[in-house]
């Protein structure tokens, strides 16, 4: 049964996943609307193309932040007792609702980002294990290829089989949750499997090492 707490929390978890974090601190800081360059995404992938290191990271690390935040509002909002299974299910509907917010943010008209770095907060939130070796996959991938379209693609695709395989996940709306990313991110890089396709994707302009660095300077 659906409850006044748990449509709250769900509304709240949609309004963090709706802050615009590109669209504010490209329009803030640098006047540009990064939607009206590059991809046309409001996320990280297309700051770091459009502004560059220093609006990229902060809209990286806030966009994460945003769905990691919005999963814990269930130990706010859940109501005792509680069986492991709800509570998963709890923390998922959460970190969905987000994920909604950052592709289509009332705070922005609704023209959002892919939601890959709020996804990335959730899954972290959920079953941070599995999450990092599914971001050890991008981070491989990336290196190797310099495409983070591609990166993001094979880390999401290998985030069931880590889930299954790995750490042998029984909770059967984790495992629905883990194939439900694979299918979303496949869904929201349409664009970019068509342009890899035809060799017209383009590859970052950014290393991992250099962002690692930069991160160390701002420091």
């Amino acid at each position: 049964m659906v409850t006044i707490p748990t449509i709250i929390s769900l509304l709240i978890a949609y309004l963090l996943g709706s802050i615009p974090t590109a669209v504010w601190i490209g329009k803030s800081f640098y006047g540009i609307d990064v939607r009206e360059y590059g991809s046309g995404n409001a996320g990280a992938t297309n700051t770091f193309r459009v502004l560059g290191k220093k609006a990229g990271i902060p809209v990286l690390l806030i966009d994460a932040l945003k769905g990691y935040f919005a999963v814990s509002l269930v130990y706010i909002f859940a109501e005792e007792p509680i069986s492991e299974a709800a509570f998963v299910n709890y923390q998922l509907a959460l970190g969905i609702a987000a994920v909604v917010g950052h592709i289509f943010p009332v705070f922005a008209g609704f023209r959002g980002g892919k939601g890959i770095a709020t996804l990335l907060g959730l899954m972290l939130a959920v079953h941070y294990q599995g999450a990092l070796v599914a971001l050890s996959v991008f981070i491989l991938v990336f290196s190797l290829t310099r495409f983070v379209s591609l990166g993001s693609m094979i880390a999401a695709l290998s985030f069931p089989f880590i889930i299954v395989l790995v750490y042998s996940a029984t909770v059967p709306s984790l495992i629905v949750f883990s194939m439900f990313v694979a299918i979303l991110v496949l869904i929201t890089h349409q664009k970019n499997i068509e342009r890899l396709v035809r060799k017209e994707e383009s590859k970052a302009n950014f290393s991992l090492k250099n962002l690692i660095r930069q991160v160390g300077e701002d420091d």
